[in-house]
């Protein structure tokens, strides 16, 4: 069984379709789906795939007028952020960005308005942010309909707010920026240093929810969660070629990270991914129904005594043999201190040879605050994981 669960995987992982409203020279994450979902949606008549979040919305053909539905379907620890469901609709209009005096129809100007706003857009953008994205509580970026790309330049920034949602977003090639003045909500400004390069910073924030968005080669991490954010879900990314993918927690000394609670789920950890998948530090991390192809150095790691629950994943090691072990401990105290961590795997499916070493009193008690959501069968992941990533939804169709 296992052998022909690694072949589907390898056959998943290279399936592609195209856009209908394709951008000039499309980037292959843009592509990147499975003719899985189409075939089983022939055979059986059903669009449900079990994932409990696609099942929420994506079988309705009229997502486009209710599109709001997706604040109801959160799962795990970020579940309570609903972004900009009780607001208006903003309609983004133009790439431009102006970090100072944005105006009406730029991304920056509707990310910063006060109250609850849920964001759109009208056609195809790569935008290119000249400094960081300084985002207001309360909102949600929703790129289903269109190509939408942040890249080339800072990227998304999470700052001291709540209720965010991130969804339809191809963020790639962010870099560092800053010494600036930056607009943070209107009629306000801060003077930033120079950022990290991430593509979504999460910085002191709660109640936030990154789905099906494709993350790659940033300057720095491809999401980092750090200083005392909670309620955190990253769900149905695709993320691929970067190094230090995800990292959870500031610093060993930061003791207000231990009150971090992260569901990493239905995520597809695709080719060129190094380690970091993510690096937790103190807190709760939820790791439960991903699907990892290959990582060059190790895939989950931590310090400072983090508590990981690893439920109903799928690792499949590279061919490489020093590459074949999924977690790293670190910890300047030796084996000793790290044994007592609270790390376990439970259901997951170890191909290729993949190990994962787990350590603590192994109790069910211990990952109670690590634990935020049903898994499902690992086996099941074949039918889940393949609309990971950027979907092709196309107005008056199922995504």
């Amino acid at each position: 069984m296992s052998i022909i669960f690694l072949m589907c995987f390898a056959f998943f992982s290279h399936a592609h379709t195209f856009s209908a409203r394709p951008m000039t020279h499309l980037p292959k994450p843009i592509q990147w789906r499975s003719i899985q979902s189409s075939n089983d949606q022939s055979k059986t008549g059903s669009c449900r795939t079990g994932n409990p979040i696609d099942d929420c919305w994506k079988c309705d053909p009229d997502w486009e007028s209710n599109r709001k539905v997706l604040a109801d379907c959160g799962v795990g620890f970020g579940r309570n952020a609903i972004g900009g469901r009780d607001g208006e609709f903003y309609v983004i209009t133009t790439e431009d960005d102006d970090p100072k005096n944005p105006s009406q129809g730029m991304l920056r100007h509707a990310v910063i308005q006060e109250e609850p706003l849920w964001i759109i857009f009208d056609h195809d953008m790569n935008i290119r942010l000249k400094e960081e994205l300084l985002m207001n509580s309360y909102k949600t970026i929703d790129g289903r309909g269109f190509n939408i790309q942040i890249s080339n330049g800072p990227c998304l920034t999470i700052q001291g707010v709540t209720n965010i949602i991130i969804h339809g977003i191809y963020i790639h090639n962010c870099v560092p920026a800053g010494n600036a003045v930056v607009i943070d909500a209107p009629n306000h400004y801060q003077r930033r240093g120079i950022s990290d390069g991430d593509g979504v910073s999460i910085f002191g924030a709660r109640d936030i929810w990154v789905d099906h968005c494709t993350l790659s080669s940033c300057h720095d991490g491809l999401i980092d969660i750090v200083y005392g954010s909670t309620g955190i879900t990253v769900s149905n990314n695709y993320m691929f070629q970067h190094n230090e993918a995800m990292l959870m927690g500031h610093s060993d000394d930061f003791v207000p990270d231990k009150n971090m609670q992260v569901t990493i789920a239905f995520n597809y950890f695709g080719e060129g991914l190094v380690q970091r998948i993510p690096r937790c530090r103190h807190g709760y991390f939820h790791i439960v129904n991903n699907v990892y192809t290959g990582w060059k150095m190790y895939a989950i790691g931590g310090s400072a005594n983090p508590t990981i629950n690893s439920q109903g994943n799928v690792f499949i090691a590279s061919d490489d043999n020093v590459a074949k072990e999924i977690t790293k401990h670190e910890t300047p105290l030796g084996d000793e201190e790290w044994k007592k961590w609270n790390w376990r795997s439970d259901g997951d499916l170890l191909l290729n040879g993949a190990e994962f070493t787990t350590s603590g009193n192994g109790t069910s008690g211990s990952y109670a605050k690590a634990s935020s959501m049903v898994a499902r069968p690992a086996s099941l992941l074949p039918s889940i994981i393949p609309s990971a990533g950027v979907l092709n939804c196309n107005i008056g169709q199922l995504c």
